[in-house]
């Protein structure tokens, strides 16, 4: 069975880096294309980042942009979210998504387009 675990999350100060990790198992990795989303308490879930299965583009909400960079390995099927120059407001809880459709641009960053989640890790940016 398809499986998402994501791994990395943690407390950070802010201005500081984390990476989060999403190790995936039991499907073809090469044909989905990935998602990261986040949900703070009361917030809805929003996507940070995704990497479109074709041609491996990439796509940031400006919230992040120039912080947030999304990337995959195929060979370990893992996918990682790179996160710089963090901020309180990034805290919430991470999740990876992965989604069998071709999704170009700002379509990427829609969670309603992705069928499989992880279970989410925690992340908080604090004094």
């Amino acid at each position: 069975q398809l499986q998402l675990v994501e791994s990395g999350g943690g407390l950070v100060q802010p201005g500081g880096s984390l990476r989060l990790s999403c190790a995936t198992s039991g499907f073809t990795f090469t044909y989905y294309g990935f998602g990261w989303f986040r949900q703070a308490p009361g917030k809805e879930r929003e996507g940070v980042a995704c990497i479109n299965r074709i041609n491996g583009s990439t796509n940031v909400p400006d919230s992040v942009k120039g912080r947030f960079t999304i990337s995959r390995d195929n060979v370990k099927k893992t996918v990682y979210l790179q996160m710089n120059s963090l901020k309180p407001e990034d805290t919430a809880v991470y999740y990876c998504a992965a989604t069998a459709l071709s999704l170009f641009g700002s379509r990427c960053l829609r969670n309603l387009d992705y069928g499989f989640w992880g279970q989410g890790t925690q992340v908080t940016v604090s004094q």
